[in-house]
């Protein structure tokens, strides 16, 4: 089996707003990516073979831009996309934090609904990886599963906020 990192998380809203909530920028903005980082849409193409590039920033840190490519996306049950850290153009670069982090990650996400709440399945997959990009893979799971539960927890603030408007 490939190495991979499995995050699930359950919402107390219906899937068809958590569905919309990872896939129109008006609602990205306000939650997606590490808390306290300044969040930009440089271009948002919610569709197989669309484009959703964009940049975050840390208060003390330099601009990281990451580009996904959509590959399949079934409304509201699925998104499949590969992403990677890009330049301000769009073009395939190493990741700033590790020279050693796979150059492209295969994320599957999965939405399912069951009395109103909708259970999250996100599977993180390095493409095509070597050894060294395994290995640092594996090595990040914990902080990898922690980056996301954090992002995930806004995201639970957000729907909060959205479902009672």
């Amino acid at each position: 089996m490939p190495t991979q990192i499995k995050i699930t998380h359950t919402f107390n809203a219906p899937r068809e707003l958590v569905f919309k909530a990872f896939t129109e920028s008006d609602h990205l903005k306000n939650w997606w990516g590490p808390k306290g980082w300044t969040f930009e849409v440089f271009k948002s193409e919610f569709r197989p073979g669309g484009v959703f590039h964009y940049s975050q920033k840390p208060d003390d840190g330099n601009k990281m831009w990451v580009k996904f490519v959509y590959s399949d996306m079934i409304t509201p049950e699925k998104i499949v996309y590969t992403s990677f850290f890009s330049d301000e153009e769009g073009t395939e670069v190493r990741a700033p934090f590790n020279v050693n982090w796979p150059m492209e990650i295969l994320n599957t996400i999965t939405f399912n609904e069951n009395e109103g709440k909708t259970t999250l399945t996100m599977i993180l997959v390095p493409v095509s990886p070597t050894q060294e990009e395994i290995n640092t893979f594996e090595d990040s799971k914990e902080m990898v599963q922690e980056g996301h539960s954090g992002t995930l927890e806004q995201l639970d603030e957000y729907l909060l906020k959205i479902k009672t408007v």
